[in-house]
C-alpha cells in the first residue's frame, strides 16, 4: 500500500472517531468519494490497525442504526423551512 493511501486511511479513521462522522461527512471533509472512504475503513484499515478498525466499525454501525432518524429529521426541516408563512 502506498504511503499517501496509508496516511489517508488513518486520518479518515481518526476523524470518524473524534467527530462520530458519517461516511458521507468524512468524504466531504477529505475530498474523496463515499466509496473510497468506505473501502478505506472496511478493507484497508484492518490491515493497518485492527484496534482502530474495530472502533471505527462501532461508530459506523451506530450511524447506520440512526440513519433513518437523520433522514426523517432532514425532511422535516426541509418542509418546515419551505412553509414559511
Amino acid at each position: 500500500m502506498q504511503e499517501y493511501i496509508r496516511k489517508r486511511v488513518v486520518d479518515i479513521s481518526k476523524y470518524i472517531l473524534e467527530s462520530s462522522a458519517t461516511v458521507r461527512q468524512a468524504a466531504n471533509v477529505f475530498g474523496v468519494s463515499k466509496s473510497t472512504v468506505h473501502k478505506d475503513v472496511t478493507e484497508r484499515l484492518p490491515a493497518i490497525d485492527k484496534n482502530l478498525a474495530k472502533k471505527v466499525r462501532e461508530v459506523l454501525e451506530k450511524n447506520k442504526a440512526e440513519r433513518h432518524l437523520r433522514g426523517g429529521e432532514a425532511t422535516r426541516k426541509k418542509y418546515k423551512e419551505s412553509k414559511v408563512c
